[in-house]
């Protein structure tokens, strides 16, 4: 099971952090914020992206004020960096990666153009 928690603001609003396994096959675990109205839409938000198996079971691991602000300060609200191997430790220094948003994670190698040339012989 991820990692994860939540820290409701004073204005209603939530950032939730998780631990998920890196979408690539073979990367590292990611940590993910998420700044949402509620838990549900936080989760929803990652589903939509492609995040399909995300759960939030518990507050194990809420974000630290230092990823609260972080998420607050980017405009979409949703941002990731690579998961420390031992797992969260509240408010241990991470200052060794920046925060990228979520696009840099779900983007796909660009897909190779089809070469332009004639068809093959007898078929049209």
């Amino acid at each position: 099971m991820a990692a994860g928690g939540f820290c409701k603001l004073p204005n209603g609003t939530v950032v939730v952090a998780m631990n998920l396994p890196s979408p690539a096959a073979d990367g590292p675990a990611v940590r993910v914020l998420v700044h949402a109205q509620n838990r549900a839409r936080a989760l929803t938000r990652l589903r939509n992206l492609g995040l399909r198996a995300v759960y939030l079971r518990g507050n194990a691991a809420p974000p630290s004020p230092d990823e609260i602000t972080a998420v607050l300060h980017h405009p979409d609200g949703l941002i990731w960096r690579t998961a420390p191997d031992g797992g969260v430790v509240p408010g241990a220094d991470l200052t060794q990666e920046l925060w990228q948003p979520i696009r840099a994670l779900l983007r796909r190698p660009a897909q190779q153009p089809q070469p332009q040339g004639r068809p093959a012989a007898g078929r049209v």
